[in-house]
């Protein structure tokens, strides 16, 4: 087991900003997560667990505790299919893409929607990722974890995780931080898909003809709809910056008199209010609004976390001013002010 010292979490997150974290751990074995643990606690210091760190904001005055970063790698069946359903496994630190591509080679279907979706297996549950009308709760069967208080690995099933939009027993009240993820299993299904499917992938499908609906064919476009957001691989970002907005129904039918846009479940696109809000395409305390996606937002010139910050309340109080509606935004946050 490896231990650096004064690691910058901007080194570690996607939007490539905070300060240093004062040891930072990879766990390539679940073998490694109690000593791992034992180690912070020795040091009495708090533990931050990262995968990809796509979806994680790093703060100026870094992290003065130990982060394990997520390196478990593996995938395959739990056992051959049965009644055209099949359960796979994924370790939480395998790319959730490249375990949906592995889902949809076989023809399975349930999880073709979540593709290209940064960031790491054991991320999908925490913040229940979806994209295009699923979310991995569609799937989840449960997940596996190694419980920090009892020092024992344990199953935890799906119904247990009050899995909702954005949101779980991990990002959520009082047991945030009990358990570190390290396999999920999915239920998937060999079926007819059929349309209509969300708006821009309909879109996509109908202009380019495509009307065998199959996992694959459905993978394939959702990639090519998702090439119009920055890859954070090599653009500084996190993905989608804001939630969308939810509204109950008396305020939806005000929002609509309004002229704004509302969906099926009282939701509005948040990229929709930013963009109408005059600001696609600024640049903000050095902070870009993606120009053919504005609910992301790209590191184009930040030098710290206070930049982030400043473009967010900027953002916030514009679309606040113009309809009256407050952003959130998505991704957490590491580190201190």
């Amino acid at each position: 087991m490896k231990i650096r010292e004064n690691v910058p979490i901007a080194k570690l997150t996607t939007m490539r900003l905070g300060g240093p974290a004062r040891y930072v751990i990879e766990i390539e074995r679940v073998e490694d997560l109690p000593e791992a643990y034992a180690f912070a606690a020795e040091k009495d210091l708090p533990v931050y667990v990262l995968g990809g760190g796509s979806n994680i904001v790093g703060r100026d005055g870094g992290f003065d505790g130990v982060i394990l970063v997520n390196r478990l790698l593996g995938m395959g069946e739990v056992a051959p299919a049965k009644d055209d359903k099949i359960e796979l496994w994924a370790a939480s630190g395998e790319a959730l893409d490249d375990f949906v591509r592995y889902s949809t080679k076989y023809g399975w279907s349930g999880m073709e929607c979540l593709s290209a979706i940064p960031g790491t297996v054991g991320a999908a549950p925490v913040q229940n990722v979806g994209a295009y009308g699923q979310d991995i709760a569609g799937v989840l069967k449960n997940v596996e974890a190694y419980n920090i208080k009892t020092k024992q690995f344990v199953t935890l099933p799906a119904s247990k995780l009050d899995l909702g939009y954005r949101r779980s027993i991990f990002n959520t009240g009082e047991l945030v931080g009990r358990y570190f993820i390290t396999k999920i299993t999915v239920t998937l299904e060999k079926t007819e898909l059929k349309p209509p499917f969300y708006n821009s992938l309909q879109k996509y499908l109908d202009d380019n003809e495509i009307d065998e609906y199959t996992p694959e064919n459905i993978r394939k476009a959702v990639h090519a709809v998702r090439t119009k957001l920055p890859n954070p691989e090599f653009i500084a970002s996190s993905g989608s910056f804001f939630k969308n907005v939810y509204l109950n129904e008396d305020d939806s039918k005000k929002a609509i008199d309004k002229g704004i846009p509302v969906w099926d479940g009282g939701k509005i696109p948040s990229g929709w209010l930013i963009e109408n809000a005059g600001l696609k395409g600024q640049l903000i305390h050095g902070m870009r609004v993606w120009e053919t996606a504005s609910l992301v937002l790209v590191n184009e010139s930040a030098k710290s976390y206070k930049d982030l910050d400043a473009a967010r309340k900027e953002i916030i109080k514009t679309v606040q001013d113009k309809y009256g509606l407050t952003l959130e935004q998505e991704p957490m946050e590491l580190g201190d002010e």
